[in-house]
């Protein structure tokens, strides 16, 4: 659970806030290394950064992913340039311009306090130093965290490595042959302490392609919050003593999608409609109906629905169009606030709006400050991306001490972006389209 309000206010004092700073994106600087990553010769021309900056991986299956990294005082770790190359692409294919958490808003059942830990409380220079147990087999790089006194600026405080992630695919082609293959990724992540909260950013890039965006929140559960005796919270500990106030976590990720190196990308909605069967059909029938969103959207996700962005220039092997699909987690949508109450937004990009509530920067008189208030018509020619997870946490006796990781996220999976599974085996590389036994 959060801070009181009288800590909060002390710690985003001392922080100093520059909205000058703030406005441009501190850059941060890295430092000494606790293992050394494997990098290949292309990684410069490829990531566009230099190599302080630059994250390159090759996993086992063979496919690199490559990015360049920033931080920043309010969101953090921003990642920029990102492109993903299986086995079989003669180069890099790009998929996001830049990707960052964009608020992590907090407000409480009882109405008394309501929190933006991204811009009220620079949830980026919360940054903690990492022991090299919690980044088994990879890399700690020292960042140059902004805003935070010059003494405990450098932390050591952003972990990449690899993870096995279980099966990428497993097909039993007769009674003896099996392919089956263990999938591997790419993570990242930082701890960033707001209060008595330390929240896990996670970003998890796929041998498939896929990228996983993943928040976790663990700490502690703060002392100052056991006086729920409104009936909004739950007992805590003996008895019926302390009560834990519940809240939620609203999570939004800002998404500026470049795929094949263009910010010209196209949004897609699809829903599907199931009908009882007609007269003669042995089953039930399903349409799939795809929208072209042209204009700003506030979207709400619903039962077989689903959205994609799509490559205004790229296309795979077969000629289709590339494009990643928004992929869903778990959430708890809260409608007391109007910027929460969507599950995504598609806004037109504007270099002020950076962050999903509460944005800091000027962006002139009347300009809105949440990003529901940016979807006002405007034609999508470079579209941005945000995404809302919400997670109403009501705490229980096993959220102390300490507190489990409680996870909330999404996914953007490749639809189309290779003509076939990257990681087909070389003995199946020749089945595209009508299987060998099909007819």
């Amino acid at each position: 659970m959060h801070v009181t309000r009288m800590s909060r206010t002390q710690k985003g004092a001392a922080f100093g806030l520059s909205l000058a700073a703030l406005a441009v994106g501190a850059t941060a600087g890295a430092g000494p290394a606790v293992a050394q990553p494997k990098t290949a010769p292309a990684a410069a021309a490829a990531a566009d950064c230099s190599a302080a900056y630059r994250i390159e991986q090759k996993l086992s299956t063979g496919t690199t992913w490559r990015m360049c990294w920033r931080y920043e005082a309010k969101s953090g770790l921003v990642l920029e340039k990102v492109s993903y190359q299986p086995p079989g692409e003669p180069k890099p294919i790009r998929v996001l311009t830049s990707a960052k958490i964009a608020q992590i808003h907090v407000p409480y059942d009882d109405g008394k306090n309501e929190y933006n830990d991204v811009t009220d409380f620079n949830f980026g220079s919360g940054l903690v130093n990492l022991k090299p147990a919690e980044c088994p087999g990879g890399t700690i790089k020292t960042i140059k965290v902004p805003e935070t006194d010059p003494s405990a600026s450098n932390v050591k405080g952003m972990c990449t490595t690899t993870r096995s992630r279980g099966h990428a695919y497993r097909m039993q082609a007769d009674a003896t042959k099996v392919y089956q293959a263990q999938g591997k990724d790419l993570l990242i992540y930082t701890v960033n302490k707001v209060g008595w909260y330390e929240y896990m950013t996670e970003w998890r890039f796929s041998d498939d392609g896929t990228v996983n965006m993943n928040v976790g929140a663990t700490g502690s559960l703060s002392p100052f919050d056991y006086d729920a005796g409104d009936g909004r919270g739950w007992p805590i500990g003996r008895g019926a003593q302390a009560k834990a106030t519940s809240h939620s976590h609203n999570v939004f990720w800002r998404l500026d999608f470049g795929l094949d190196g263009s910010s010209a990308n196209k949004i897609e909605q699809y829903d599907s409609k199931v009908s009882a069967p007609a007269s003669g059909q042995q089953g039930p029938t399903n349409k799939t109906t795809r929208t072209a969103v042209t204009k700003e959207l506030a979207g709400d996700a619903k039962n077989m629905r689903w959205w994609r962005v799509v490559s205004a220039t790229g296309k795979n092997k077969d000629g289709h169009a590339r494009s990643y699909e928004l992929v869903p987690g778990a959430t708890t949508k809260y409608s007391g606030r109007s910027f929460t109450k969507h599950d995504v937004y598609f806004t037109e990009y504007n270099k002020c709006e950076m962050y999903a509530s509460n944005n800091p920067l000027n962006c002139g008189t009347g300009h809105p400050k949440a990003v529901d208030g940016w979807v006002n018509g405007q034609t999508l020619k470079h579209p941005v991306v945000w995404v809302n997870v919400g997670f109403h946490h009501i705490a229980r006796d096993e959220d102390q001490q300490p507190m489990p990781v409680h996870w909330q996220g999404f996914s953007i999976a490749p639809r189309d972006v290779t003509a076939m599974n990257p990681l087909t085996p070389s003995a199946l590389r020749g089945e595209n389209g009508i299987p060998r036994d099909g007819s």
